[in-house]
């Protein structure tokens, strides 16, 4: 089995930064793309960023220039370094990995961590 801990979530005024991080334990023989979802109170969950085994990254286009995404293979951890933030950010954020067990690879999810910018 596989667990996803995500940490760093917080109340911050809007133009403030903060810094997600999610570590990855258990049976892991290689982790594939790792992610960042977010899911605000009555919608539905939408990708953040994401970052390939290869450091390959992608972005919403609402976080663009403004969230950078980036990950340690030696600590099976990615972080999401938030800047500018807007209380449109405000939401529950999920860490996601696709993780190869050694014999099948299969998606992993955090239990989330709240994220609240006020205006």
């Amino acid at each position: 089995q596989v667990q996803l801990v995500e940490s760093g979530g917080g109340l911050v005024q809007a133009g403030g930064s903060l810094r997600l991080s999610c570590a990855a334990s258990g049976r892991i023989f290689r982790i594939n793309a790792m992610g960042w979802y977010r899911q605000a109170p009555g919608k539905q969950r939408e990708l953040v960023a994401t970052i390939t085994s290869g450091v390959g990254t992608n972005y919403a286009d609402s976080v663009k220039g403004r969230f950078t995404i980036s990950r340690d293979n030696a600590k099976n951890t990615v972080y999401l370094q938030m800047n500018s933030l807007r209380p449109e950010d405000t939401a529950a954020y999920f860490c996601n990995a696709a993780v190869f067990t050694g014999s099948v690879t299969k998606e992993y999810w955090g239990q989330g961590t709240q994220v609240t910018v006020s205006s």
